[in-house]
């Protein structure tokens, strides 16, 4: 036997703690992206079941992505403080039993708190499920391993509404929320076993800094979601969003003070950190606001059921599973940066396709090239835009980073939603099919426009210098240092 073939000592110990890792992470993840929108084809339901008004229906939606986003940040933080294994496991506890809440509840009133809550404990398990994967797998076989993780949180989102719609039509909306119950419960002593400990940079707990980014964050998204609801030049939807700007811009300047921030603001001066960010905010706003919509076409427009719905929309949803573990391949080969640039021109076209044929009695064939064009999209840019966020900051500093992703990715998915509905409301409504579609056409040609946006700002991430390195932490294969103002 040759000294190539021998595999070095622990090899097999540690490919199978990287691929448990790997699974406990994705199912966690799956599960928490899943109930951004599963819950979008069961309103009608939960409205007969609750007696639920058309308020209480929107904020069924919209406790989820207000707590969701609001705690991103902090749940990073108090990770990175207190252990990230620790805080998986707690966030984690926390949306099983808030899912058995949701499945119980007896009113709209307590469907919302635990909603609310459900989002709590996904804002804990989001950022730390990139985190902990990153840590646990080698750098030469990252860009893979963020690829599936970036798809599985695509697939997620995207196959939200199809989901929903399966369980409401095979057996009810509660079942909708008792199918995490099991899956945390079975997931919860596998994590405990499998995963390993790790802190972030920073011993201390930046109090001031979770304040400020926590109400900063909360007047914004809460005005947002309540902007269609009130109306935008109204002081409920005016006077919060003032406020939260005037606390996170009080937070960029608490954290320019402190010794041990919770978001270090050097790291927006990464032309790479800043960009990715920046085009992924802009590729949730588009396909958030999209795929809201066109979950409703075929209901409201054609008269499919809500299963029906869903599996149409599949040649979309599904790509991500075809696509993104192929892309994430590539992208440890040649960088992320072209192929998510391809990805965003993809969703911008397929978006675009899709705002200029449709009409009430489309036929469901002509839709089916721009869906598939549009999955393609998704699936390049969730693959490899993972990796290049972890890659243009410290080892260390990947918890507050991938906090920061997800916290403006959700940001952008609450936007994209409330301004996509407000192009909607102004052009069409529910009238008739064909108001419908006078309003979807606007809303999602906006959408596909701001994700071609994206395609421009992602460009301003650096080019790939060399391979990934396990030499130098700070290489991670891409230019070093680059920011956008001058030294």
């Amino acid at each position: 036997m040759t000294e190539a073939t021998i595999a070095p000592p622990g090899a097999a110990t540690n490919n199978r703690r990287v691929a448990e890792t790997f699974l406990v992470t994705s199912v966690a993840l799956f599960m928490t992206q899943l109930d951004n929108l599963v819950v979008t084809t069961a309103l009608p339901a939960i409205r007969t079941s609750l007696g639920a008004s058309l308020s209480s229906l929107e904020w069924t939606v919209n406790a989820y992505t207000l707590t969701f986003a609001v705690l991103l940040l902090t749940g990073a933080a108090l990770g990175d403080r207190f252990g990230r294994r620790r805080l998986f496991l707690g966030g984690l506890a926390l949306f099983t039993l808030a899912s058995a809440a949701a499945a119980l509840a007896p009113s709209s009133e307590w469907l919302i708190v635990a909603r609310a809550l459900q989002g709590a404990g996904a804002a804990v398990v989001v950022p730390l499920t990139l985190t902990l994967l990153s840590a646990a797998v080698p750098v030469e076989r990252r860009g893979m391993a963020l690829g599936i993780w970036g798809a599985v949180a695509g697939l997620a989102i995207a196959s939200g509404p199809l989901v929903g719609g399966a369980v409401v039509e095979g057996a009810s909306w509660h079942v909708i929320f008792w199918l995490n119950v099991p899956i945390g419960l079975i997931l919860l002593p596998i994590a405990s076993r499998v995963l390993s400990e790790s802190h972030g940079v920073s011993a201390r707990l930046d109090f001031g800094g979770v304040l400020l980014a926590s109400g900063g964050l909360l007047g914004v998204v809460l005005g947002l979601v309540r902007g269609n609801e009130l109306g935008w030049g109204s002081a409920g939807v005016v006077l919060p969003i003032a406020i939260g700007a005037v606390l996170l811009v009080g937070f960029v300047a608490w954290e320019l003070r402190q010794e041990a921030p919770m978001l270090p603001m050097r790291l927006f001066r990464s032309r790479g950190f800043a960009a990715t960010n920046l085009a992924s905010a802009l590729m949730l706003f588009g396909m958030f606001g999209s795929i809201f919509f066109l979950a409703q076409f075929f209901q409201t427009v054609q008269g499919y059921s809500p299963l029906g719905a869903g599996l149409r929309i599949l040649p979309w949803t599904a790509m991500p599973v075809l696509i993104a573990p192929i892309a994430g391949i590539v992208s440890d080969r040649i960088g992320g940066r072209p192929i998510v640039a391809v990805g965003l021109a993809l969703q911008a076209i397929g978006l675009g396709w899709i705002a200029a044929v449709s009409t009430p009695t489309v036929a469901y064939l002509t839709l089916v090239p721009a869906f598939v064009v549009s999955g393609i999209g998704m699936s390049l840019f969730f693959a490899p835009v993972a990796n290049l966020v972890l890659g243009s900051v410290r080892r260390e500093e990947e918890g507050i980073a991938s906090g920061a992703t997800n916290a403006l990715r959700e940001l952008g998915g609450v936007f994209g939603v409330a301004v996509l509905a407000s192009v909607f409301s102004a052009r069409g409504g529910y009238t008739s099919a064909q108001s419908f579609v006078d309003g979807l056409r606007p809303a999602v040609f906006v959408g596909a426009v701001v994700v071609g946006l994206a395609a421009l700002v992602i460009l301003a991430v650096p080019r790939r210098t060399a391979a990934p390195t396990t030499e130098l932490e700070p290489e991670r294969g891409i230019e070093p240092e680059p920011v956008f103002a001058a030294a």
